[in-house]
């Protein structure tokens, strides 16, 4: 199993954050002081990212959500707690809700989609694994870059495309590949949500084109009661573009679930 990294603000009920492909857990810097006064924080790399150790087995959305439910269990975190994940983040947030949901007080989706991939996508990822295999990550980022920022971000917002760039230059070429398989091959996630009882947050960028504002209507039909709210002059990485208006999002939701176990520190 993986030894999983994170950042933890330590106090208050926890908030779990999981990031997007290909980043780790330092995409999340806007949300940790934001929430703090509402949440325990605790942004984690998953298996192979940022400072998180691959481990042995293959990596899937699956084997990432169990290897986040161990690492909970070694923070002394037994009781429940509010996932939320971005893109790839929300691909495991999803699993965590479908393997452990009993240890689930809300869940937020951000950014994300529960569509498996069709035959295009799944010819897409492969392509994507090439060029990662032949120019790694730097070669990787460029390509993504315009879709994971909208136009007016990377027009006017150079500390951001910087900042993506750096974090997405350190994953190491092997993580990236084994990810993006895991991408391909995930699992329909559609039926899962059938079965989400806890009150669920689903936000989604206005002009994100990788997970569109359909793709959000999709999931919040399938899950009673949930809640949509789209970020203004945001694309795929919303939380970044228009962090004022994700952390608003994110800390009302926390005050409609409340209170969650609050657990020791790591």
């Amino acid at each position: 199993m993986s030894m999983l990294a994170a950042t933890d603000t330590t106090e208050g009920p926890t908030l779990v954050l999981l990031h997007a492909f290909p980043l780790d857990r330092q995409m999340w810097e806007p949300q940790l002081h934001a929430l703090a006064p509402q949440a325990r924080v605790l942004a984690v790399d998953l298996p192979g990212f940022g400072g998180s150790t691959a481990g042995s087995g293959p990596f899937t959305v699956d084997s990432a959500a169990d290897s986040v439910a161990e690492f909970l269990t070694g923070c002394g975190i037994a009781g429940p707690v509010v996932m939320g994940g971005l893109s790839m983040g929300g691909y495991v947030a999803m699993a965590f809700a479908r393997r452990h949901p009993t240890r689930l007080a809300g869940l937020i989706l951000a950014d994300t989609k529960a569509e498996p991939n069709d035959d295009a996508a799944r010819q897409t990822r492969e392509k994507t694994i090439a060029l990662v295999r032949d120019k790694g990550a730097a070669g990787l980022i460029e390509s993504m870059l315009p879709k994971l920022l909208c136009d007016q971000t990377r027009e006017t917002r150079p500390a951001v495309v910087d900042a993506v760039r750096a974090i997405a230059l350190r994953q190491p070429a092997e993580t990236l590949v084994n990810a993006l398989a895991a991408l391909r091959d995930r699992p329909d996630a559609m039926p899962g949500l059938d079965g989400v009882t806890v009150p669920t947050l689903i936000i989604v960028g206005e002009h994100d084109t990788v997970t569109p504002p359909l793709s959000a209507a999709g999931m919040a039909a399938r899950v009673y009661g949930s809640e949509v709210v789209t970020i203004p002059d945001a694309g795929h990485l919303s939380n970044l573009e228009n962090p004022a208006a994700f952390n608003a999002a994110v800390a009302a939701f926390l005050a409609e679930v409340g209170p969650t176990v609050k657990p020791a520190a790591v």
